[in-house]
């Protein structure tokens, strides 16, 4: 929202971006990062920008900063490694203050860049006791990791919804899940609906971020949904549906070119316009054609439609 300021006459800090959200047909909720937006305001400020356009919180997603850099619950200091689970806990207030269902935790810095520079055992302990940390905290809200394979760092800990999936076994909390980001997932040559259904069979997919991109290695796009892979962004929203996804929707994209009210429009009717292609897809028998295998069969079937 702070992108085209030429097109919008009100204030650029984040509760005028909140007022511009109120501006996009079909929006209800909204996310916010933590600490960049919310730092320096308060909980009253927040609800009443939100209560003036009818909005409500989604989620409250952890964005570490740049001291952070050398690693957040991963870090090798003690001191950093409690300062970082110290601004989730606090990201975690802000969630149940702001009435969200969800924390986010996009653990950006948790990785390494070398070969013989990290301890992947050490590593792995260090982030699930972290999470065991935060989830035990809040009980009643939804934890949940948005794995990404590369970028800042050059490899995540939890670098693949596989092995995103293996930590949140490890942490063992009932209310630990992932976020899947469609970018990510094709960053790390996933097909993003076979991820779903991984994280959905298991009852992990807490939350999505849906947004395209042509993916060159290292490189997140952010563009529009379904502007790329089209058949892609359809089969992850039938694996949302078969394994009743229960979360909200929320598009990560980066409209810096375009107007961005207009852009996030395009994307709320485009997967309106998908979800309800996807839900009539097993009354014609895609289901068994699956099974199957039938490649034409599915071909021939979305050409009707």
């Amino acid at each position: 929202m702070g992108e085209r300021l030429d097109l919008w006459s009100g204030e650029n800090n984040v509760l005028g971006w909140i007022a511009r959200q109120g501006t996009i047909k079909g929006l209800k909720l909204v996310d916010f990062n933590s600490p960049q937006h919310l730092e320096g305001l308060t909980v009253k400020e927040v609800t009443s920008a939100l209560e003036n356009v009818s909005l409500r919180t989604g989620a409250v997603c952890t964005r570490f900063p740049a001291e952070f850099e050398g690693g957040a619950f991963t870090n090798p200091e003690p001191s950093k490694r409690r300062a970082a689970i110290n601004l989730v806990l606090n990201a975690g207030e802000w969630a149940m203050d702001l009435g969200a269902r969800e924390l986010v935790v996009w653990s950006a810095f948790d990785g390494y860049d070398y070969s013989l520079q990290a301890d992947y055992e050490v590593m792995w302990n260090h982030c699930t006791e972290a999470f065991r940390t935060v989830c035990d905290s809040f009980p009643d809200l939804k934890v949940s990791l948005e794995p990404k394979p590369t970028e800042p760092r050059r490899f995540f800990i939890h670098n693949t919804t596989g092995t995103a999936m293996l930590m949140v076994r490890d942490i063992d909390r009932e209310n630990m899940g992932l976020t899947l980001d469609f970018g990510h997932c094709l960053m790390a040559t996933e097909n993003p609906g076979q991820s779903a259904a991984l994280a959905g069979q298991e009852g992990r997919l807490f939350g999505v971020q849906l947004n395209d991109g042509f993916v060159k290695p290292g490189s997140e796009d952010g563009l529009a949904l379904g502007t790329v892979h089209p058949l892609m962004t359809l089969e992850f929203i039938y694996w949302l549906q078969r394994f009743d996804f229960q979360g909200h929707i929320y598009f990560d994209t980066f409209p810096k070119n375009e107007d961005p009210v207009r852009e996030a429009e395009y994307n709320i009717r485009r997967f309106c316009k998908w979800w309800k292609q996807a839900s009539s897809l097993d009354e014609k028998g895609i289901k068994e054609m699956l099974v199957k295998m039938d490649t034409m069969g599915i071909l021939e079937l979305l050409e009707d439609q």
